[in-house]
């Protein structure tokens, strides 16, 4: 049973996967999580914005609250969470702001033009191969645009830090990708939430 539900954390499907993208919508820590780290990456109005594992939508959601001229891309590899994240993005995605699809990180549809900023929540721990995963990413970037990725330690006795060797194992993931410009920044919850931001040189 436990690794049944860990199973539809990490790619919700059919009704318990529905319940648990309700749930990720709704816990409050989530919500302040995803807000505080699309509020890390400075989106400017006509920014073209990339998140990987958008969950229940709600980062996309603040995506698109702040680049009202240009384009927020999503990819999940949850059906459940695409249904979930249009929904709760219904708007913007009929305006064809916000582009969401059922995708892997290892098979990544064209984004057309370079992104301006990516956002990974929670999500690269599943990737395979993280490494290729970031030089890949670092390809669809403008230069001297950002990446932020983001690591809640969500393993039972997790703590400060846990959360202080997540955060360093982003940072060279990160340099050995190329990135520069790193810098860590510090959400304070129980465990606390490390986002590593970085730029394409």
């Amino acid at each position: 049973m436990i690794r049944y539900l860990v199973g539809q954390a990490h790619q919700p499907r059919g009704i318990v996967g529905s319940a648990v993208g309700w749930m990720f919508a709704h816990r409050p820590s989530n919500r302040q999580r995803n807000i505080w780290a699309v509020s890390l990456l400075d989106v400017r109005p006509t920014d073209r914005v990339l998140e990987i594992g958008f969950g229940p939508g709600v980062a996309i959601a603040e995506f698109a609250a702040r680049a009202t001229q240009g384009h927020v891309f999503g990819v999940d590899h949850s059906q459940a969470m695409v249904r979930r994240a249009t929904r709760h993005n219904a708007a913007a995605v009929r305006a064809r702001r916000v582009h969401l699809t059922c995708a892997s990180v290892e098979r990544l549809p064209s984004f057309g033009d370079p992104l301006d900023a990516i956002l990974a929540v929670n999500s690269l721990g599943f990737w395979p191969d993280p490494m290729a995963r970031l030089r890949e990413l670092r390809r669809l970037l403008r230069p001297g645009g950002r990446i932020a990725l983001v690591s809640q330690p969500r393993s039972p006795g997790a703590t400060r830090d846990t959360t202080v060797r997540a955060a360093q194992e982003l940072q060279d993931l990160l340099t050995q990708a190329g990135f520069t410009q790193l810098r860590v920044e510090t959400l304070e919850l129980d465990p606390p939430v490390a986002c590593v931001l970085a730029d394409n040189p």
